[in-house]
């Protein structure tokens, strides 16, 4: 769940209903609250907003009726699914498994993440920043520990972190379906990556390098080296299988000349 601190604003107006459902409607429109999202407590945003618990039900209530969030009795309140549900799970399951469309995939994140690096590095808060970079050490450290769990998991929020300081609220909410599956391990495996990379050092460099461009406000440097990241995996995961079709070759010509002797 959120915290409550810094993430509303007091009511003053005089149709209260409508400003609790435009600030969390803003919200939501903003990237800040993301499909899934737990919302703070009936009690919490009364108390932040300065208005009446009634009145906070009411707008729950009504951005339900908008399939804005879920409210589910005795668990809370939830954000909705937003983008993600574009895509059936026969759709996505179609996916994962065609080898065409894996790369159509990463031709699509090529091109956001190069678009989210520029306009983090024009745009991002220091707050951004600081996040970006604790997100840096955060996979130095995973690499080091040779946690691969970890790893999945902080480079993801890496890339994500990235996006949400482009302060673009369509590429948020985008790529944050995107995002979703690639944890889901959708459309590919970092640990097979990871094996192709050696160590995983290559991968930490780019992301790395990422990091200093945004940071240094170097937006086309940031966009570039976006780029090469998403080459780097492309040309990493034809190479891998260009070396498991050439086993798969090897060991039934080894099973054939077994048989003959």
């Amino acid at each position: 769940m959120v915290s409550v601190n810094n993430l509303f604003e007091p009511i003053d107006h005089d149709t209260v209903v409508d400003s609790v459902t435009d600030q969390i409607e803003g919200l939501i429109l903003a990237g800040v609250l993301k499909e899934g999202t737990k919302l703070p407590s009936e009690r919490e945003i009364s108390d932040r907003m300065g208005v009446s618990r009634p009145k906070v039900r009411e707008a729950l209530k009504r951005l339900e009726e908008s399939n804005l969030i879920n409210i589910r009795h005795g668990e809370g309140s939830f954000i909705a699914p937003l983008i993600s549900a574009a895509m059936s799970p026969a759709l996505i399951n179609l996916i994962s498994r065609n080898q065409t469309a894996f790369y159509d995939y990463l031709e699509y994140r090529r091109v956001q993440e190069g678009f989210a690096a520029r306009l983090a590095a024009e745009r991002a808060t220091k707050l951004d920043l600081d996040r970006i970079e604790e997100l840096l050490v955060n996979l130095r450290e995973a690499q080091a520990a040779g946690d691969d769990s970890a790893s999945k998991k902080s480079d993801i929020a890496f890339h994500s972190s990235i996006v949400d300081a482009s302060h673009n609220a369509m590429l948020v909410h985008m790529m944050s379906s995107i995002y979703e599956l690639t944890k889901k391990g959708v459309f590919y495996n970092r640990e097979f990556l990871r094996a192709i990379d050696g160590t995983g050092e290559q991968l930490l460099e780019q992301h790395e390098e990422i990091g200093r461009a945004i940071m240094n406000r170097n937006s086309a440097k940031a966009e570039d080296a976006a780029h090469r990241h998403i080459d780097f995996v492309e040309t990493s995961f034809r190479l891998g299988q260009d070396q498991q079709r050439r086993e798969l070759i090897s060991s039934k010509l080894f099973a054939i000349q077994k048989i003959e002797e």
